[in-house]
Order: structure tokens, then sequence, then C-alpha cells
């Protein structure tokens, strides 16, 4: 049980099991400048500032070389930090995380995405995603995906998309799967953000590969299981270690007597999200298009104006 084993401290944050062997750093990975000599120093004071405990089991599962796909559950803001964590524990690898475009096209955050090689996925081109996911791949790198696409409010497991089996297999490397649970405790959606020295406790637990055999379906249900079977062990051992918890905490299922949304709840908030999402993009496509018409009707009436007064003359 999590709470009876001995734990180890690693790379001056996190913990482990007492006995995970020690390796030596990535070649390449470890040395880059921008990610790992700035962004990764800078999380880790962040966590540590934050008293965040990240205890991590499994982390033998990252390969030490080559590519691998990671599949996380997304349950918070910070699971882009914590799917960093195990691979850091394995040589100071590094994980390019598949994120939606609208981050790359910010100011601050884009340049800082493209320099530390994540993979811009435009939900209208998936396929130019998916091969730039594998172009890392094929280079031996890792990099991290979330199956659900989007957090999830009930902190269940969603329905997946089959990108990461389709991704995984065509590029032939390991598809890993990989929970994280009190994430949700610091950041996450319809909930105000815990930013402080909060002293929140975290598990990670990484799993063994999953096979990408078969139909895509199948694949991906074989995907979804391991994923359940981490999460419910990861959740049993936090609670033994950390429990008990109160009764109708907002960061506890449903299933276990906590006030999250149901799977079923979780999704139609999201049905009504993305549905105001859309229209408030059709409102403001509309509005700049009245924009553009009235400019053009504006030039229009000055160029008719122009030729009248040339008549006039």
């Amino acid at each position: 049980m999590a709470a009876q084993r001995k734990f180890e401290k690693r790379a001056g944050v996190f913990y482990v099991p007492a006995g995970l062997p020690e390796v030596p750093d990535h070649p390449t990975e470890a040395r880059e400048p921008v990610y790992n000599g700035i962004i990764i120093r800078l999380l880790k004071a962040l966590l540590k500032a934050q008293g965040i405990r990240v205890t991590v089991f499994g982390a033998e599962n990252i390969p030490l070389t080559g590519g691998a796909l990671l599949a996380m559950n997304h349950t918070g803001y910070y699971d882009f930090i914590f799917g960093e964590v195990a691979a850091h524990l394995r040589g100071k690898r590094l994980v390019r995380f598949m994120a939606k475009k609208e981050i790359f096209d910010t100011p601050v955050a884009g340049p800082l995405m493209r320099a530390m090689k994540h993979v811009s996925v435009d939900r209208s081109s998936g396929a130019a995603s998916r091969e730039e996911a594998e172009a890392h791949l094929h280079d031996g790198q890792l990099v991290g995906i979330f199956p659900e696409a989007t957090i999830s409010r009930s902190f269940e497991l969603k329905e997946f998309k089959n990108g990461a089996v389709r991704i995984a297999a065509d590029a032939n490397v390991p598809l890993i799967p990989m929970v994280t649970w009190g994430s949700q405790r610091i950041w996450t959606k319809d909930h105000p953000k815990r930013l402080g020295r909060t002293n929140t406790p975290v598990f990670i637990r990484v799993g063994e590969p999953v096979d990408t055999g078969g139909t895509p379906e199948e694949a991906i249900e074989r995907l979804r299981d391991a994923m359940q079977d981490l999460l419910d062990l990861v959740r049993e051992d936090y609670q033994r270690a950390y429990g008990p918890f109160p009764a109708g905490a907002y960061w506890l299922p449903a299933a276990v007597g906590g006030t999250a949304p149901t799977l079923i709840d979780a999704a139609g908030i999201d049905q009504q999200e993305r549905a105001a999402r859309a229209a408030k993009k059709e409102k403001k496509a509309a509005a700049k298009l009245d924009k553009r018409a009235d400019a053009a009707l504006g030039n229009a009436r000055t160029f008719i104006d122009r030729v009248k007064e040339k008549f006039r003359r």
C-alpha cells in the first residue's frame, strides 16, 4: 500500500518508491537550453513553492531512449506540468505535448511552445497534427497526448478519441498509459484556482505499453481499460495515503461521494460550452463581415460621389 511504502526524493522535488534505479541524463534532451534549462527549472521551483508533493509510480516504464507516445488523463490545467515528471525522472527526458493551435497563436506562449517543440493541433486539419507528432516520434522523442481531448469535469475518463492509437501504431512506438490524480484540486474547470502554498499531494502512475494491434476501436478500448485500471489503483493509493476525505468534496467524482458532475451531466455541460463558444465565434465572424461590408459600402459611396462630382464639372 502507498501509505506503507518507503519513498525516495528525486530531482529535488519528486518522490518515487525506494529502489528506483538512477539513470544517466539523456544525451540531447537533457541539454535543451529552453525546455530543460529554463522551463523545467521554473516548473520545479513553482511546485516547490506551492508545497505540492508529487509521487510517481511506474516511472521505469518510460523508455530511456527512443520514441514513445504517452496517453494521459485530463482533470486539470496543471496536467501539462505533471505530464513531464515521469519523463524527467528518466534522464531528464522531455515530452512534446499535442496542444490546441490557439495556444501557439498567443504572443507570449506561442514562441515558447514552438521552442519546446510541442505539437500544434488544428482541429480543422487533424492529419497535419498527426504527421507532426509522428515526425517527433520517428526522431526518437516522447510525445504526450490527452485522448479525452479536453478536461473531464466529472474527473472520470471521458470518451476517447482514436488519435492516440493511430499515431502510435503508424509511428511503430510504444503507447504508454499514464494517469494523474490530485491535479484537479489545484486548478480545474468551474472552480477557483488554488495557486498558493496549498501543500496538495499529487499521485502519478505510469503503466506498461498497450498493444495497438487490431482495429483502432479495439486498440482504443484496450488503452481506456488500461488507464481505468491505473486510475482505480492510484485513487485507492491516494485515499489510503491521505484520506479519508470529507463527503461532498468538489474534486471527488460523484460515484465516490463527491459533488463533481456525473459523466452524463458533464457531457451536457461540455456540449453547452461548445455551443456557446461556436455562437460567440459566429457572432464575431458576423461582426467582422459587417465591418468589411460597411467599409466596402463606404468605398462605393465615395467612388459614386467622385463620379457625380466629375460629371457636374
